[in-house]
């Protein structure tokens, strides 16, 4: 009794087997032969959905390309891949913080000591903008204590580069919520409709795909022999209908996902969006630096007078 129960089982779960694996494999076979130019025919698709396919293939690259440029703003160091070379104790504190200790500075000891203070919880941003300010900060507190003790005229030079060094963080910093906008409010969208939406379209053309290939499966085996449609038998002709059925039924399904996904206004709003951010750096980095190139300007200005002031009185 208990074989009995179990041939039975065995026969059912072999029935499941084999109408899982029966279609994927005549599909499997159809692709073979059309690949290699054997099959009888090949079952047209609609020209409108064939446009969208097309269409939904243009989106796809065009997602691929842009992410993987704009993927860079999620990278810090993307404008100054040289960072790695700077030292832990030049990402320390920020410029400000060690302007700020200069200026409490009363001898080149207390000047050594705020240029060597501890760094920060969180080290400084490792972008282009603030490795220059880094670096003119450096330069600026090396002139100023290689300025002869007694002297009441400061560095001209030093005072520049000390100007620009703070310039320069705060155009990092700009940079670096311009970079935060775009991650929030271009890439996770883009990220999105192409992880989702667009694999939601390439799903249903998967499926648009199987379901043409059953059926000219079913008609290649129909036309088995050599057989003329007249001469099919009632089962296959059944099995032609309902691939037909299915087919049919996919293909407007497909369509339909398709014309969602390129009918959202989403993607072009996240491109105004990464515009937007780009604008927004760009005319805060051009007020920073106008404001900066004026008053070292004037520091230049004051230089040159004193310089040809000296020249005259020679």
């Amino acid at each position: 009794m208990n074989m009995d129960k179990f041939t039975a089982g065995f026969a059912s779960f072999g029935k499941t087997v084999s109408s899982s694996v029966t279609p994927f494999a005549a599909r499997s076979q159809q692709w073979i032969r059309e690949q290699t130019g054997n099959a009888n025919e090949k079952t047209e698709l609609p020209h409108d959905y064939v446009e969208l396919e097309t269409r939904i293939e243009a989106l796809k690259q065009t997602h691929q390309k842009m992410l993987a440029a704009t993927s860079q703003y999620a990278n810090e160091a993307y404008d100054y891949p040289p960072n790695i070379r700077e030292s832990f104790q030049d990402l320390g504190k920020g410029i400000s913080d060690k302007v700020n200790l200069l200026s409490k500075a009363s001898s080149v000891s207390d000047a050594q000591a705020a240029m060597t203070a501890p760094p920060s919880a969180k080290p400084q941003p490792k972008t282009f903008s603030h490795a220059i300010a880094r670096a003119a900060l450096a330069g600026s507190q090396q002139l100023a204590m290689a300025t002869p003790q007694g002297s009441t005229e400061p560095d001209p030079l030093a005072q520049g580069l000390e100007k620009f060094a703070v310039a320069e963080e705060k155009v990092g910093h700009a940079r670096l919520d311009q970079d935060e906008k775009i991650q929030g409010m271009f890439l996770a969208g883009w990220s999105t409709t192409l992880n989702q939406s667009i694999k939601s379209a390439d799903k249903a053309r998967t499926a648009v795909l199987n379901a043409r290939l059953s059926l000219d499966a079913a008609k290649s085996r129909a036309a088995a022999g050599g057989r003329h449609e007249e001469n099919y038998s009632e089962q296959q002709r059944r099995a032609i209908e309902q691939a037909e059925d299915v087919f049919v039924e996919k293909v407007d399904e497909a369509t339909s996902v398709m014309r969602n996904v390129l009918d959202t206004p989403e993607p072009l709003r996240n491109v105004a969006e990464l515009v937007k951010a780009q604008a927004e750096f760009h005319a805060r980095a051009a007020e920073i630096l106008e404001e900066v190139a004026k008053n070292i300007g004037e520091i230049q200005m004051d230089q040159e007078t004193s310089y040809r002031q000296a020249r005259d009185a020679q």
